[in-house]
């Protein structure tokens, strides 16, 4: 999609170049593999060394610092919910008492005990067509998987979903739904080949939502064992954000909303500045009420100094916070 785009705004042809990164080759929890950041090394090595110019992330496999030399922008974000894929179009209120619902995230774990605490919740990986196939295939031995609404729209298989869970009910992983496009610095700024097409590719409304989440994301150093969901929108001259941490067993959630006006004429500041200062303004209400008591936290707790010199290939938790659970294999 993006390499079409691409072809389209700069009129030239553009290759596809597949990376296979560590998160695509081990196996296991995505808390055991050290964070989604496994996802993007292999990416951003080949983007720094020149064999490819642009790579693709889900943005919420990013860490959330930056690299230096390396920038991104990010296209209009797709259905940024969770979507439940029941047999017998079951939605999450018609499950039956202890009906067995897969899923690799804890974020989306604890919600789903949060809102019902009878379901016997599994812990699954693969990627979607693996992951269907254990609720929907011939030999299911689950009642229900939960993916992400936009990894299905991409794929064209929401004839999957039986259930588009609310942000209210489950909220999303923050930048869930949004793409990252990224490039080396050099050739996205004024006069290089790429300036004009990263320009038309960003999408404002999605790239102030994905600053603020991602900025409470970083202030509560959050981790992907840490079930922190966060969800941003631009509605009526304002920037909202929504957030919630919850207990890993789901027994108790706290959860905050705030807003920010996008016409603020601050002198020195712009609409991205809000955007950050609301997702850190959210992030501290939630540890003023007690966040680190119910998710571990970093930001709450000391951390191991690290010996990785180059940031691109940092271990994400050294790195910034990691983004939050992915659906990739």
């Amino acid at each position: 999609m993006v390499a079409r785009r691409l072809e389209e705004l700069t009129g030239r042809p553009v290759e596809l170049v597949r990376i296979r990164t560590e998160g695509d080759v081990r196996t296991g929890s995505l808390a055991s593999l050290g964070g989604t950041g496994v996802f993007v090394a292999a990416l951003r090595e080949a983007l720094l060394d020149g064999r490819c110019d642009v790579a693709v992330h889900s943005l919420k496999d990013l860490p959330t610092a930056l690299v230096e030399g390396l920038t991104i922008v990010t296209p209009e974000r797709e259905d940024p919910r969770d979507a439940l894929c029941a047999r017998a179009g079951h939605t999450l209120g018609s499950l039956p008492r202890g009906a067995r619902v897969g899923t690799g995230s804890p974020r989306r774990a604890a919600q789903l005990r949060a809102a019902r605490p009878d379901l016997d919740v599994v812990d699954i990986r693969g990627n979607v067509d693996t992951r269907l196939r254990r609720a929907l295939g011939p030999d299911a031995d689950l009642d229900a998987v939960v993916l992400a609404c936009s990894g299905l729209v991409r794929l064209g298989r929401t004839d999957a979903v039986t259930d588009a869970l609310e942000p209210s009910v489950v909220t999303p992983a923050p930048g869930q739904g949004a793409l990252a496009v990224e490039a080396r610095t050099a050739d996205v700024g004024p006069g290089g080949p790429l300036a004009d097409a990263f320009a038309a590719l960003d999408h404002r409304a999605t790239r102030l939502a994905v600053l603020a989440e991602r900025a409470l994301l970083a202030r509560l150093e959050a981790g992907c064992a840490a079930p922190v969901g966060a969800l941003a929108h631009v509605e009526e001259g304002q920037l909202v954000l929504g957030a919630v941490v919850a207990r890993t067993d789901g027994t108790e959630k706290l959860q905050h909303r705030a807003a920010t006006p996008l016409d603020a004429m601050t002198e020195g500041r712009d609409d991205d500045d809000d955007a950050r200062e609301l997702g850190v303004r959210v992030a501290e209400a939630l540890l003023a009420d007690g966040a680190d008591r119910l998710a571990p936290l970093a930001s709450t707790a000391a951390r191991p100094a690290s010996a990785t010199t180059d940031p691109a290939l940092a271990d994400p938790t050294e790195a910034g916070a990691p983004g939050q659970d992915s659906d990739r294999s």
